[in-house]
């Protein structure tokens, strides 16, 4: 096996752990699993043991995500504030995917980094022909490099999904949005109404507004919060807007109204720029594949009768 097939499957294996990551259940976390595991064990009547329902956890949340919490907690004693905030803002924007904090992200990395320096390393040294040590240290400090930040670039298409994910669902909320205060329902109220018709980000962003709300929140805070939180241009327009229509006390459902039609027509013209795109990704794709193929179906029967006429018997072949 050659040590780029090597290479390519380490890639891949770093690939596959992250995706298990990213499909990590938000329910799974240790105090879900403790109180699922104290109710099953309280219907069936049994007497609690807390060691038992430990031993009950799957081996990722007992020894692994400890672990790599460990871990993480001893890099960010060495770790600047600054990337501290960077990371947490990361994993905020992106909707703190699999329940991911900065010191599990980090410890991520540090797995990362080492899992794929140290096969490289591995792969350059104990092949037949070993690398020098010094070529074997540079590759594997470079795919160390690329295992580093490996989770950055997976963290930072979570956070492309979700706001594209938004903003497509923003103009058809609104909209419902609209009609549920033009029947009467306060904010809130249609507020929470949208969160409960969909399952998507943008209805769990709702949703946490209605909660923040509930606990004591001013309403305005709360909504700032959400666009902080989503980190698009059009959320925070639309907190501005509602926050303004209060204020000043002009009327809600003209404010939404306006306000899903503006919406509408930025989903149009993000819809129209992403068309606009598309013939230049599709030109790589067809320079490379099928040119190449079109070329040697169009060019190899002329080749053909070159190499059997006399031009061919000119030169020799």
């Amino acid at each position: 096996m050659t040590p780029i097939i090597i290479i390519g499957i380490v890639i891949i294996i770093g690939a596959i752990i992250l995706v298990a990551i990213g499909l990590r259940n938000p329910m799974s976390a240790d105090d879900s699993i403790l109180q699922s595991r104290l109710e099953e064990l309280s219907q069936k009547g049994e007497q609690v043991n807390l060691e038992k329902i430990e031993l009950s956890q799957p081996f990722t949340e007992r020894i692994v995500f400890p672990l790599a919490r460990k871990l993480g907690e001893l890099a960010i004693r060495f770790t600047p504030q600054n990337a501290l905030h960077s990371i947490s803002r990361k994993l905020e924007l992106a909707g703190s995917p699999a329940q991911l904090d900065p010191t599990l992200f980090l410890s991520l990395q540090f797995f990362g980094a080492a899992g794929f320096g140290g096969l490289v390393f591995m792969v350059f040294t104990i092949k037949e022909n070993p690398a020098p040590f010094s070529e074997a240290i540079l590759y594997a400090l470079g795919f160390g490099l690329l295992g580093f930040y490996f989770p950055q670039l997976w963290l930072g298409s979570k956070i492309a999904r979700r706001q594209k994910s938004i903003r497509k669902a923003m103009p058809d909320a609104l909209d419902l949005l609209t009609i549920c205060v033009e029947a009467g329902l306060g904010f809130d109220a249609a507020l929470a109404k949208v969160a409960q018709k969909w399952n998507t980000e943008l209805s769990l962003a709702f949703m946490r507004v209605i909660q923040e709300i509930q606990l004591g929140k001013l309403r305005r805070e709360a909504l700032r919060d959400m666009a902080e939180r989503i980190g698009l241009a059009e959320m925070t327009s639309f907190v501005a807007a509602i926050i303004q229509s209060e204020q000043l006390g002009v009327s809600m459902a003209k404010v939404l109204h306006i306000q899903a039609d503006q919406m509408r027509m930025k989903r149009r013209q993000f819809a129209e720029e992403e068309a606009h795109k598309a013939p230049l990704k599709m030109l790589i794709p067809m320079a490379l594949l099928t040119f190449p193929s079109l070329f040697v179906v169009l060019m190899t029967p002329a080749a053909l009768r070159l190499v059997n006429s006399g031009l061919g018997k000119m030169f020799g072949l």
